[in-house]
């Protein structure tokens, strides 16, 4: 796989498909290979507020699937494992992605049971206190309920290792555990199988997923 040519073109592809409503592929390659061990998963509760569920990670075949591919890891922590081709069918989901999170809830509840997840806003150029208190609070409920949750992020964020993780034009990610109370959770990111698994604060996250929104357990 001439890895780097793959890199170049979904930069590109990517770039040019970003629309107004800012849901873009990744800036990684298209057509990457999945992971073989995303990180280590526990399904236990640990002591100290940590609890983290089982993944079947997959990567994401293309650019613009990303609303798929976290909707399709995000129900694999339920031992689920729904073809992305159908779930972006379902999406409408398109070369410029998919519109909002407001096309993943009710695919995730049409797997999952009616009204399980609904869609949560963060309208705000930044997230603050409350909308974060919120966040941690649904993360932390949803995950304890063995789901994951599916975020719409956008623009640049830093993760716990200080690397950072650039998506300009819109990218969705599935949060799929936290540790200290739900101050620091785990991300399970589609667009990349080498950072397949990556911790982030809830500020930080929150303020990454601010202007868009999230989709977790009512």
């Amino acid at each position: 796989m001439a890895t780097t040519i793959l890199r170049k073109t979904a930069l590109t592809i990517a770039a040019a498909a970003a629309t107004a409503g800012g849901i873009a592929g990744p800036a990684v390659a298209a057509h990457a290979a999945p992971a073989t061990k995303p990180a280590a998963i526990q399904a236990d509760r640990k002591p100290g507020g940590e609890r983290e569920l089982g993944v079947r990670y997959e990567a994401q075949p293309n650019f613009y699937y990303c609303g798929p591919a976290a909707a399709r890891n995000a129900l694999s922590v339920q031992g689920k494992n729904i073809d992305v081709d159908t779930m972006a069918k379902e999406m409408r989901t398109t070369e410029a992605g998919t519109n909002s999170i407001n096309d993943i809830t009710p695919v995730l509840n049409k797997e999952t049971g009616k009204d399980v997840y609904r869609s949560v806003e963060i309208a705000s150029p930044k997230a603050d206190d409350k909308q974060t208190d919120k966040l941690r609070d649904d993360i932390v409920a949803t995950v304890d309920n063995g789901r994951a949750v599916v975020a719409n992020i956008a623009g640049t964020a830093t993760d716990t290792d200080g690397t950072t993780h650039s998506f300009e034009g819109g990218h969705y990610i599935s949060i799929v555990g936290y540790r200290d109370g739900g101050d620091t959770v785990t991300i399970a990111d589609s667009a990349d199988p080498t950072q397949a698994s990556y911790r982030m604060n809830i500020d930080t996250l929150a303020d990454w997923i601010a202007t868009r929104g999230y989709s977790a357990t009512s």
